[in-house]
């Protein structure tokens, strides 16, 4: 729930937002590279509610029906600014796909190993010139969050990759 907390809280640290801003928001952007996928943040919205943590109000816009809009509180802004820096701290362990791979690679034929990481090579350098050409456009402009993020994504793909050739060399 930390995860789900920091991300509600923090896009209502940008502004205040309705429950479709706030999912659409998730979705288009934070599931991108934080693997987070919200079901409902309803009921997680409640919680916060409850805790004192954001603050529920009704609005209405032209015609469109009465929405209820969210907003940190003073208590709220406080718990953020705390999960951010436990966030920033926190040192578990990333989990990689391949990791559970690389343990019962012995059940498979070596030349279909290689195979299988070579195709996962050509994946990675699809995918970092992708992220460099991202970050490269983004580089031009005043460094933002999500050009730092993709920076991170680039690196981490990159060592993936040197792992991966020195691995193929070595089987």
């Amino acid at each position: 729930m930390i995860e789900n907390e920091l991300i509600l809280l923090g896009l209502l640290k940008e502004s205040p937002k309705h429950g479709y801003e706030i999912k659409k928001k998730i979705k288009e952007i934070l599931a991108l590279f934080s693997g987070v996928d919200l079901k409902s943040i309803y009921y997680p919205l409640r919680i916060l509610e409850k805790e004192d943590l954001v603050t529920q109000k009704t609005a209405k816009s032209g015609r469109r029906p009465q929405r209820f809009v969210y907003a940190l509180t003073q208590k709220g802004e406080k718990r953020f600014e705390e999960l951010l820096t436990k966030s920033l701290l926190n040192f578990k362990r990333p989990q990689f796909s391949l990791d559970l791979s690389l343990y019962f690679l012995a059940y498979m034929k070596p030349d279909i190993v290689k195979r299988r990481l070579r195709a996962r090579a050509l994946i990675l350098d699809k995918l970092s010139r992708n992220l460099r050409h991202t970050v490269e456009s983004l580089g031009k402009k005043k460094p933002s969050s999500l050009a730092y993020i993709l920076e991170h994504d680039l690196q981490m793909v990159e060592a993936e990759a040197r792992f991966l050739s020195k691995l193929i060399k070595n089987l």
